[in-house]
């Protein structure tokens, strides 16, 4: 299943409607779909290089919408809407694991290392926020600026090197920035742990 929505996500970015289809992808992603908006972004990104900050921006905008509609989903309706999801998708054990010990840190922290790393994947994060009664406008910030930087970086990636990054970023990207949000919740439980 994986895979058919991988490739059909793909080759929504050959479409005229390419840049709807990408704010579409980039908004359910941050509530219930499992494909990250990069599927699309990158070749839409490499086939009009000169309009990868535009996409970032549309990706980025739709993407702190469908986060927002994730808070909701775990503010208001978890028990009917978000837990079926969670389930579907199985990640309610990792839902369940993360609920257990949440703060405003670690979520801010969570939210910042699933948006730049799909660490853990953002839609588990954005309906946890919601659960946990986060303060909607930290989230909207924490949002922009994680979301913002993953796909602005990724613009810049690629206006400066173009098509011979493609596979760096498809294949080595998500594991750098993976290790790197892996590090900074390292750092994280470090501090926590000589804090107390």
């Amino acid at each position: 299943m994986l895979r058919r929505l991988y490739d059909w996500t793909m080759s929504l970015a050959g479409r005229k409607s390419a840049e709807i289809w990408l704010a579409v992808i980039a908004f359910v992603e941050s509530s219930v779909f499992l494909v990250p908006a990069d599927v699309l972004y990158l070749p839409m990104a490499l086939a009009r290089p000169e309009r990868a900050y535009r996409y970032a921006l549309v990706a980025t905008v739709a993407s702190v919408l469908g986060g927002i509609a994730g808070w909701a989903l775990g503010y208001y309706a978890f028990e009917a809407i978000a837990k079926p999801i969670l389930e579907f998708y199985g990640k309610l054990d990792a839902f369940d694991q993360l609920r257990s010990y949440v703060n405003y840190e670690t979520m801010v922290l969570l939210l910042v290392t699933s948006g730049l790393a799909h660490l853990p994947p953002i839609k588990v994060v954005t309906i946890l926020a919601g659960v946990a009664h986060i303060s909607l406008p930290l989230f909207i910030i924490s949002a922009i600026i994680a979301r913002g930087a993953r796909f602005f970086f990724l613009a810049w990636l690629l206006q400066r090197y173009g098509d011979s990054i493609r596979h760096f970023i498809e294949k080595r990207l998500g594991q750098i920035v993976g290790v790197v949000a892996a590090v900074v919740l390292a750092l994280y439980g470090a501090y926590r742990l000589l804090a107390h």
